[in-house]
């Protein structure tokens, strides 16, 4: 997939260096940039009587101007850049927020969820259930300790012959094309002629292959780990610098009660994850 439009999600409370890496981003892949400046506002405080409080109200508007004021310190840090861009300020209640921000992600090829969104914990759930379940698009998300690369050097495909791997590796070709080496890694891979094939990793390999990707299959056993920390280290052991992955293998409900690799990497991750459901 060749990116072209690229949505980055951006806190009210802080977002200075998300928009930077969104602004170096786009220029990497010359892309157009729809910045989305989003505040999450508290639902109505209901008085006597079944009032609404004026202390609310007052709230609200608050941060409503805090909003808008934000948003043109943003316009005019773009305006300062050569990105084609548009901003778009959210003003809504978290309940709501996963469905502002679906409507939104329809129209780009790939949502950026930068450090300091991803630290918001209301924000980054909100981003996740509406742009990656609600949505078609794609995510980038970052909770390493740096900022993120425009471009990555070495990723990490994590492989398992599903869907959501498929996709995932569709959809994050632009990025895998740039990568001096993609390490298509498996973890405990069985050799089926209905999952992995004779030789597992082959036909992925052969097929980035194909599209200019330098790849080297990696298949390594768990020990009796789970299969996210052992993702997690080698990621590590490559110098991987990315993470390509499909989201949620299983059912939600299921990975809501029991974790799953998905949830645990979006949370335990310290690196840049590109996962596509």
């Amino acid at each position: 997939m060749t990116i072209r439009t690229v949505l980055s999600i951006l806190s009210v409370n802080q977002f200075e260096e998300d928009l930077k890496s969104a602004i170096d981003f786009c220029g990497a892949h010359g892309a157009h940039l729809n910045a989305m400046l989003i505040s999450l506002g508290a639902p109505p405080m209901i008085g006597d009587y079944h009032a609404v409080s004026t202390v609310w109200i007052e709230e609200r508007q608050r941060e409503i101007d805090a909003l808008s004021q934000k948003t043109e310190e943003i316009k005019e840090i773009l305006a300062q850049s050569d990105t084609s861009h548009e901003v778009q300020d959210v003003y809504t209640e978290f309940a709501w927020a996963d469905e502002d921000i679906a409507e939104r992600a329809l129209y780009a090829d790939v949502v950026l969820i930068g450090r300091q969104a991803a630290r918001d914990d209301q924000l980054r759930k909100r981003i996740i259930d509406g742009a990656l379940f609600q949505s078609p698009t794609p995510i980038l998300i970052n909770r390493g300790m740096k900022a993120m690369n425009p471009s990555s050097r070495s990723v990490l495909l994590a492989w398992d012959s599903s869907d959501e791997a498929s996709r995932a590796a569709r959809q994050a070709l632009d990025l895998l094309k740039q990568a001096d080496t993609v390490y298509v890694t498996m973890v405990d891979p069985v050799a089926k002629m209905r999952s992995n094939g004779e030789e597992p990793g082959a036909d992925i390999a052969a097929f980035l292959a194909r599209h200019g990707v330098r790849v080297q299959v990696d298949r390594i056993a768990s020990g009796g780990q789970a299969a996210d920390q052992i993702l997690r280290q080698h990621a590590v052991d490559v110098s991987a610098d990315l993470i390509v992955m499909g989201a949620y293998n299983h059912p939600r409900w299921q990975q809501t009660l029991f974790g799953g690799v998905t949830r645990s990497m979006i949370e335990k991750s310290r690196m840049p994850i590109f996962m596509a459901h």
